[in-house]
């Protein structure tokens, strides 16, 4: 689906990127089409923000008040630790939506990217008090490797910063409870990956839970196990598929230079 840049064409942002620049513009502008795609947004709110490399501590950002489905490379904004625009840009920015990222960005050299949403199917779990449960392949890539923050209201104050920190660890995925899910990545598509497969499992864990039968939930070694093959961490496994989330991602851009070529723009 086409969608019609709401700037015309002489307020629209000139990005004058360098190379690498606009390659992780196009794979940030991909991962929001593709959250679009897969019905894992809450109309303009939500975020998925990118570190740019240097020492200046940038990102990028969607502008406040477009549909993820109106994102472009270009009109990505380059804010600064703080969620203030660093490049002059037609569109406004959310700064108190940078809250949570900013604190996992600054806290983990590993988490280029951070995605949060606020699904129906991840909103029901993070309301669960047992949290995610392993019931079925997809939930066992998070098996104790996902960490919980409480509800602290509308994510405003910087103070909680210290605490969304604490509780995430060193995990690629947190449930903030009773509010929705966020993962990480070294890259957006790492970090969009993660996210379908977390919210995937949600899915999953609550239509088991409303058929109402008994769950089965395997023991705790073969969750362990089943994690470590995901992770690419069992050598005791006789075969090994180092390049299923290479060929995924692939496959998730041509998708979208079928339906939305127009996100590279």
């Amino acid at each position: 689906m086409t969608v019609t840049d709401p700037l015309p064409p002489t307020t629209r942002p000139v990005v004058d990127a360098g190379a690498e620049e606009l390659r992780l513009r196009r794979e940030l502008a991909a991962v929001y089409r593709l959250v679009a795609h897969f019905r894992m947004t809450d109309l303009i709110f939500t975020h998925i923000s990118l570190r740019l490399p240097g020492p200046e501590h940038h990102f990028l950002i969607n502008p406040y008040g477009l549909l993820f489905e109106e994102i472009t490379a270009s009109n990505l904004v380059k804010i600064d630790l703080d969620g203030h625009p660093v490049e002059p840009t037609p569109y406004p920015v959310n700064p108190a939506g940078f809250v949570i990222h900013s604190a996992i960005h600054a806290a983990r050299a590993d988490a280029h990217c951070v995605l949060h949403t606020h699904t129906k199917a991840g909103c029901a779990v993070a309301a669960q008090e047992h949290g995610l449960l392993p019931l079925n392949q997809m939930s066992m890539e998070f098996h104790d490797r996902v960490g919980y923050h409480d509800y602290e209201g509308v994510a405003l104050n910087l103070d909680e910063q210290r605490r969304i920190v604490a509780d995430i660890g060193a995990h690629p995925a947190l449930i903030l409870r009773n509010h929705g899910l966020l993962t990480v990545g070294e890259t957006a598509a790492q970090a969009f990956l993660r996210m379908y497969y977390l919210e995937r499992a949600c899915e999953i864990q609550v239509t088991a839970q409303a058929g109402g039968a008994p769950l089965v939930v395997p023991p705790a070694e073969v969750c362990e196990y089943t994690a470590r093959q995901l992770a690419g961490e069992a050598s005791a496994s006789d075969f090994a598929d180092d390049d299923a989330y290479d060929l995924a991602w692939a496959a998730m851009l041509r998708l979208l230079d079928r339906t939305c070529p127009e996100y590279k723009d």
